[in-house]
């Protein structure tokens, strides 16, 4: 007769010490562990879990019904074994329900551990709770281990640190849950201490730069100042070794190839902040020996020379090594020299090849490999703009040769469509050395760009709205199309625009304009056509005998070409005017009543090589307009103005316009970038006998925003004065506009950028070229933002403080708010 025994596993006694008590028991006791027994395992139980699948569990044990196994041996051992690596348990225990025979029937109890039920914080703020939920990313039902409760522990720790917190102490308490059954709340309980900043940094060993030069290369280690705003002081040790990385880069610029720091120490100093002592060992400077080129056969030793521009005795810096031979930001390296030529299979590789006491030589090792042509042109990530509007501003064409520099030109013209995200404008370059073709990919993706846009001004002590909304990827041939309106149809390229403005009874204007920028298809020729109505009036009724209004109808057309001279960044824009003036008693200035004919040409010569249009980082543009109406008064026959009446003096407007201005922008940095502008504008006649008009003049000051615009005016923007202070009430006939603006991009998302602005700004007005002086202006500085919003555009807020008075208007400078909609300083 079988008897009850327990079979207790001796090879995982060890194992269980640590994890949990693992048993075998059986009614038999006289079986010893010197005498193991084979048995065939006639079943198995589980007992003690609650949300595991049983099957899914023997299957991991690795024993299973029928199977032949030793007891006591290493079967049950390696059953207990695999069951505790899964982490899924507090306890493991394995005996022996009964045996029959040779037929031993077996029971898993499997004690679950506790699972999450949620999670807290306490010690901390709102705000670094919300973020360390996003970043630990805990959720209900998981299973509570050890790794877990020191993996978020230690995430929590690193999140403090990284904002100077370094003495954080994080303690985890599991709370019971008296809901749920086996779940447990984790309780993070954080004391962040104080923020640890970095009281000083010395060094020792330095000759060739001073310590406060050195300071300036630690980029993200700084030392702890009041007027510290942009940089924290603060120690990561990851940024502090990238500095230290900086330091000796900055060394091997000036040919000290060999400097390094041989020593650092990072102790306690006053208030328990951080002091950092560097020690640096500097060597000797180099320098560039011999040059030689070998493997070339398209370039001669001289025109590459040029290309590299380093001569024999410059002080050797590696960087500029790898810069002039393998890729310089404006494509003015021996690489790209080979690239631009089709050799897109080309290497170039430069090798030491002796080290004289100081003296460097190199060899440039050239492999021209044989041209590439380009085979196919294709587009993806287009889901709104159709094909051919991208590949007809594409300067890759199949056939052509692989030309490096215009690939980046092609994603620049991309970008200035203003359909994509600039940032994720991609190229896929697929080469096929076997038959030296290359096939090109743009890789795309679609932003919003057409605009609802809001305007709020101010001009005849009453509040002017604006309303325009411009459909900027507009496609006319689809208009009686019922599919393609989606809301409207779209996706050739052309703009629409509508606009209205209105005070009220008082003021009310109306705008449409259309733009083919490629008339025909075939060139990029844009046609555009214009027609605009404002009414302005006195608010009272038509009926009333005493009324007075003042109208203005216009017809614009004008024809831009690009050009391919000087270079092909020019374009040319040519437009004729016909504007009417009805004044119908209404005091304006000089006359009441009267109708006056403004008929103009003019044209734009203009250059763009900005790389982007949302956040530009490098490239300028500049642009000079003139604008001629005809000379009447050298064939009208009038001899003596004077003896006429204003209104009939001007019946006929005429002027000349002339029209100057540049933008620069420098990338100082990946989100650091400088833009400078200069303005001026000069409006002349053709005879001293008859004196300009009231019509077109320059109003400066304020937010530019065109607010009350009846008479043709030009508003020109100049923040911390008040709107149009700079200028007479009758307007100017000159004026200049200096700006210098840094910018720092706080957000590159391609649904809303956001940056940052400081700038310093000046101008002034002058109504006689005998009085202009460049440097007589009015100065002013200030911070401001800027966000761009689908569908509305670019929106932005600027606080200026102007410096200087201004005659006859004290309120005019000092501090003051602009804000904008849809518009670009």
């Amino acid at each position: 007769m079988l008897k009850k025994i327990t079979l207790f596993v001796l090879c995982a006694c060890t194992f269980s010490i640590s994890l949990g008590q693992v048993s075998l028991s059986n009614s038999i006791d006289d079986i010893s562990y010197k005498n193991p027994v084979d048995y065939t395992v006639g079943g198995i139980t589980i007992e003690g879990t609650q949300f595991l699948d049983h099957k899914t569990l023997i299957q991991f044990s690795g024993i299973e019904v029928g199977q032949r196994i030793t007891v006591p041996g290493d079967d049950i051992t390696k059953a207990t074994e695999i069951l505790w690596k899964q982490g899924l348990f507090s306890d493991v225990q394995i005996s022996a329900e009964k045996i029959q025979g040779n037929s031993i029937f077996l029971k898993f109890y499997l004690l679950e551990r506790a699972r999450l039920s949620k999670f807290k914080f306490s010690g901390i703020k709102k705000a670094d709770i919300d973020e360390l939920r996003d970043r630990i990313k805990l959720v209900r039902g998981k299973i509570i281990t050890e790794n877990l409760i020191t993996n978020t522990s230690n995430i929590v720790k690193d999140y403090f640190v990284e904002k100077g917190f370094y003495n954080i102490t994080v303690s985890v308490e599991q709370l019971e849950d008296t809901k749920t059954k086996n779940h447990k709340i984790l309780a993070y309980n954080i004391t962040k201490g104080d923020k640890v900043k970095i009281n000083e940094i010395t060094f020792e060993g330095n000759t060739l730069f001073t310590e406060g030069q050195l300071r300036r290369m630690m980029k993200d280690t700084k030392v702890k100042k009041k007027y510290r705003i942009f940089k924290a002081s603060k120690f990561l040790k990851d940024a502090y070794e990238a500095d230290k990385d900086n330091i000796i880069a900055k060394y091997n610029q000036k040919g000290y190839r060999d400097a390094k720091i041989i020593r650092d120490s990072i102790y306690k100093g006053e208030e328990d902040n951080l002091n950092i002592r560097l020690s640096l060992k500097e060597g000797s400077p180099y320098f560039f020996g011999n040059i030689a080129f070998v493997g070339n056969t398209k370039y001669t030793n001289e025109e590459l020379k040029q290309v590299v521009g380093i001569d024999k005795g410059d002080i050797y810096n590696e960087e500029v090594v790898q810069i002039r031979l393998l890729g310089s930001p404006d494509s003015r390296d021996v690489h790209s020299k080979y690239l631009d030529n089709g050799y897109l299979f080309s290497q170039v590789t430069p090798i030491e090849i002796e080290v004289r006491n100081d003296t460097i030589d190199l060899e440039v090792r050239i492999y021209e490999g044989q041209q590439a042509r380009v085979n196919k042109v294709s587009v993806i990530g287009n889901t709104k703009t159709n094909d051919h509007v991208i590949m007809r501003e594409l300067h890759t064409k199949p056939g052509d040769l692989f030309n490096r520099s215009l690939i980046m030109r092609s994603q620049r013209e991309l970008a200035t469509l203003n359909y994509f995200n600039a940032e994720n404008l991609d190229i896929d370059v697929e080469p096929n050395q076997n038959d030296g073709t290359v096939d090109l990919t743009y890789v795309v993706e679609e932003k919003p760009s057409d605009q609802i846009e809001l305007q709020g001004g101010w001009g005849a002590n009453r509040v002017v709205g604006t309303f325009r909304v411009s459909f900027n990827n507009f496609s006319a041939k689809n208009i009686f199309n019922g599919e393609s309106w989606t809301p409207l149809p779209s996706g050739d390229g052309q703009r629409l625009s509508l606009s209205a403005s209105s005070n009220g009874l008082q003021y009310q204007s109306y705008n449409i304009n259309f733009t083919e920028p490629w008339l025909g298809g075939k060139k990029p020729n844009a046609l555009s056509v214009g027609a605009y109505y404002s009414i302005t009036s006195n608010g009272l009724e038509k009926t009333d005998t005493a009324r007075g209004d003042f109208k203005v109808k216009g017809l614009t057309i004008g024809l831009g070409k690009r050009l391919k001279w000087p270079d092909d960044y020019f374009t040319l824009y040519q437009n004729l005017s016909f504007k009417i003036y009805e004044v119908d008693n209404y005091n304006l200035s000089s006359f009441d009543e009267g109708t006056f004919y403004n008929y103009s040409y003019s044209f734009v010569l203009g250059r763009n090589s900005v790389d982007q249009p949302t956040f530009p980082r490098r490239g300028s543009k500049m642009e000079m307009s003139v604008q001629l109406t005809p000379p009447y008064s050298l064939f009208d026959g009038v001899d003596d103005y004077s003896t006429l009446e204003p209104a009939e003096v001007n019946k006929w407007v005429e002027y000349h316009k002339w029209n100057i201005g540049a933008n620069w922008f420098t990338s100082l940095a990946n989100k650091l970038v400088l833009k400078t502008n200069l303005e001026y504008g000069f409006i002349g006649k053709y005879t001293d006998e008859k004196e300009l008009s009231q019509f077109e003049r320059y109003y400066v000051g304020g937010d530019g925003l065109s607010g009350y615009s009846l008479d043709g005016r030009e508003v020109i923007a100049l923040r911390g004065y008040s709107n149009n202070s700079l200028s007479p009430s009758y307007g100017a006939t000159i004026y200049n506009k200096y700006t210098m603006e840094m910018r720092y991009a706080l957000s590159l998302n391609p649904q809303s950028p956001i940056y940052a602005l400081a700038f310093l700004e000046a101008g002034n007005t002058w109504n006689a070229s005998n009085n202009f002086n460049p440097f007589d202006i009015k100065r002013s500085a200030g911070v401001g933002i800027r966000i761009s919003i689908p569908m509305i555009g670019i929106m932005g807020v600027d606080y200026g403080y102007g410096y200087d008075k201004i005659t006859g208007n004290p309120d005019a400078n000092g501090g003051q708010f602009h804000f904008s909609i849809n518009q670009q300083f």
